[in-house]
């Protein structure tokens, strides 16, 4: 599979799963034994470990997410995709601006995923143009 293909994918289905917790279609995305760190200091490994910080995560959430997801950059096997979040914790608007860095492997599956995000209490929308 084409590197821009699975990473479009990825940023698709994180966009649709998130704001609906579908922890399943996030983890099909995942290979096996690939890498998900949430930070550098928070490192899940493989599938189970990506579907304990998703259902962690999304269990922290009040209400649906509104995400959006800019387009993939791509060089070799590795993408990076923008993205920019507001959840709600105990009904607290907190705002999420952040990037993932991809590797995929030959079947599009991530290999491994490193998301760098900042967080700023409030609803925030993303600048005007960033993600069109």
């Amino acid at each position: 599979m084409r590197t821009h293909t699975a990473a479009r994918r990825w940023a698709t289905t994180w966009a649709d799963a998130w704001p609906t917790r579908d922890v399943d279609a996030i983890v099909a995305l995942q290979r096996e034994d690939g890498d998900h760190w949430a930070s550098l200091f928070r490192p899940y490994r493989g599938r189970a470990g990506l579907r304990a910080y998703l259902a962690e995560a999304f269990a922290e959430e009040s209400r649906p997410a509104q995400v959006f997801f800019g387009e993939p950059r791509v060089d070799g096997d590795a993408a990076t995709v923008e993205y920019w979040a507001v959840v709600h914790l105990k009904d607290q608007p907190l705002t999420i601006s952040g990037c993932t860095v991809l590797r995929f492997d030959e079947a599009g599956l991530v290999a491994e995923a490193r998301d760098y995000s900042h967080v700023r209490e409030g609803h925030h929308s993303p600048p005007a143009g960033l993600f069109t």
